[in-house]
């Protein structure tokens, strides 16, 4: 019998990184768990890494997520499963530092698409997220490279503001009705259970996104853009990077992230 789907965690918290789960089903170097807080990927943003470890002391290290036609998501393992998993107790931890870059990336890149369509009726045409920096491409009538840096600068702002983030999901009946919540001409956004989830930047933004986010904008860091290419004739790609954060120890001990 196929394993029911998984439920998604991150749905409704994509900052939680551990979670408790069992296992329900093993297929060659996969497991499926009940429950999950791993991000499986899409939007342009990959899946998320990190270690599932069972009660007696062994881990598997996770390199990556599948998902099936019917919901359940694969957790692909570095090695072989043991072969008497299937019923077991585990706990799930996602890579947490490689999780908040991606998601730092994934929040500069809603406002740039905002300010984008906004300010010049650009509409995304295509994203890859990634670590170290990240591309988006648009359908853009009379870009130039001169406007790199007033995009720049607008971007920054924004994230200047320190404006909380907070996801929710609505019905599809609803999405539908709400073009606004469209940043892409071609993709739409997963439908789950009937309901498509939504994030929205506090006084800026609301758009349809299944994916990571940070809590605060003022987490994301400094944005620029360090090159762009023609795609076409009005297709464009911008490569966007972060600063990296710096790591701060308090006289407590605390530690914190500033840029």
């Amino acid at each position: 019998m196929a394993p029911a789907a998984t439920t998604r965690l991150y749905l409704h918290d994509d900052h939680l990184y551990d979670v408790e789960a069992k296992v329900v089903a093993r297929h060659d170097d996969c497991v499926a768990v009940d429950q999950t807080c791993f991000y499986p990927g899409g939007g342009g943003q990959p899946s998320d890494q990190g270690r599932i470890a069972f009660g007696d002391g062994s881990t598997l290290d996770v390199t990556g997520i599948k998902t099936d036609v019917d919901g359940v998501l694969w957790h692909v393992c570095a090695a072989p499963p043991p072969a008497d998993c299937v019923g077991r107790k585990v706990k799930l931890s996602v890579d947490r530092e490689r999780r908040l870059v991606l998601a730092r990336y994934h929040t500069v890149l809603h406002v740039l698409n905002t300010i984008a369509l906004r300010d010049y009726g650009a509409w995304i045409t295509g994203v890859q997220i990634g670590v170290d920096y990240s591309r988006i491409d648009f359908k853009w009538e009379g870009f130039s490279s001169a406007l790199c840096a007033e995009l720049e600068r607008k971007v920054n702002i924004v994230l200047d503001g320190n404006r909380p983030l907070r996801s929710y999901t609505i019905a599809e009946d609803e999405f539908r009705q709400r073009e606004e919540l469209l940043r892409t001409l071609e993709v739409r956004p997963p439908v789950i259970d009937g309901r498509v989830r939504v994030v929205e930047i506090e006084g800026f933004d609301v758009q349809a996104c299944g994916g990571t986010h940070v809590p605060l904008t003022s987490q994301v860091g400094r944005f620029s853009i360090f090159r762009t290419e023609n795609k076409g004739r009005i297709n464009k790609r911008l490569y966007v990077r972060l600063d990296p954060p710096v790591v701060n120890v308090s006289p407590s001990g605390r530690r914190g992230l500033f840029w």
